[in-house]
């Protein structure tokens, strides 16, 4: 443990700048121009880079659920039905047009669910069932869902849950039937504690942050088969969130505990390899990063930090 700490910190002291490495992002201070719109607690954020949005999920009394900025940072506007206590969020668009998914870990009559919205918050489909937790496929149940990723051809991808008795990964057919469901709770290979984010890469391959267990399980995205685990650079706090950059070179992992953003090398095709940081950036103390979202288009990174109540922007450099 001492050793992997060890050339931890080595690998953090050899990437970072003060020996010529270049730093990789850099805070955008004028992002959002209204701070003041977040009121509540900010526990997720999606970008819309075909049509530069940005959706903030937040958790409160009498506050908007959702809020909508531009990508240059001004506040659009907010909408607050059927949402009860926002965990994940996530951006849908096809050829027809954009939504918004939103997984709810509320125990009322609204929570339990994952559901798909318009951009205007027009609740569109509802999957699980509302105020009711479960782990049944049909019908559909879930128990504090806590993401969702949903590829092009509407195929979804769900991690339950965060926290209640479901701990698996369950891949739905665009009519929203089981595909594949894999996972228990446990640390054996395919087994998760808190599995809390997912992701899918450009080589077919799905990415957990099984935060409980401390590290990134992946899956063949057509079988559910796995393929690997890292955990060699989460000895002192577990993943919370997993994003690709832009061009699928890297992952970006929030790492709420420590106040960090880690960004590691991504495997090409074939083996997954050992974890390499290659980069992070330490934020503020009491920040704590909970999900992140990366700008497909422009590659910046939008952190939703539920102890500073706010979402930060960091832009590559």
């Amino acid at each position: 443990y001492i050793f992997l700490l060890y050339s931890q910190i080595l690998k953090a002291e050899y990437f970072s700048p003060r020996s010529g490495e270049q730093q990789m992002y850099k805070l955008d201070i004028g992002w959002p121009k209204t701070p003041e719109h977040f009121t509540g607690q900010t526990f997720c954020v999606a970008v819309d880079s075909l049509h530069g949005l940005v959706y903030v999920g937040q958790r409160g009394d009498n506050v908007p659920k959702v809020l909508v900025f531009s990508e240059d940072g001004y506040f659009l506007h907010s909408w607050n039905d059927t949402v009860e206590m926002p965990h994940g969020i996530f951006v849908w668009n096809t050829a027809i047009g954009s939504s918004v998914w939103i997984t709810d870990v509320g125990t009322g009559q609204y929570g339990h669910t994952v559901k798909q919205y318009s951009p205007l918050g027009k609740l569109m489909q509802v999957l699980g069932t509302p105020g009711n937790a479960g782990s049944s496929l049909i019908p559909l149940q879930f128990d504090q869902p806590a993401e969702i990723f949903v590829e092009e051809t509407g195929e979804i991808y769900v991690v339950d849950g965060d926290g209640g008795m479901n701990n698996r990964l369950l891949k739905l057919s665009d009519d929203y039937k089981e595909i594949w469901l894999t996972g228990t709770n446990g640390s054996g290979i395919g087994q998760f504690k808190i599995p809390h984010s997912v992701t899918v890469d450009d080589c077919g391959r799905v990415w957990v942050a099984d935060r409980g267990n401390k590290r990134i399980q992946v899956f063949d995205k057509a079988t559910g088969e796995w393929l690997g685990s890292w955990s060699g650079c989460f000895s002192e706090d577990g993943p919370y969130s997993v994003r690709f950059t832009a061009d699928y070179k890297y992952l970006i992992v929030a790492q709420l505990n420590i106040n960090r953003l880690a960004i590691l090398a991504a495997p090409p095709v074939g083996s997954i390899g050992n974890c390499v940081i290659v980069h992070s950036i330490q934020l503020a103390d009491e920040t704590k990063p909970h999900l992140v979202d990366v700008d497909m288009k422009s590659g910046a990174i939008y952190v939703a930090e539920i102890g500073a109540q706010q979402v930060q922007k960091y832009v590559p450099l």
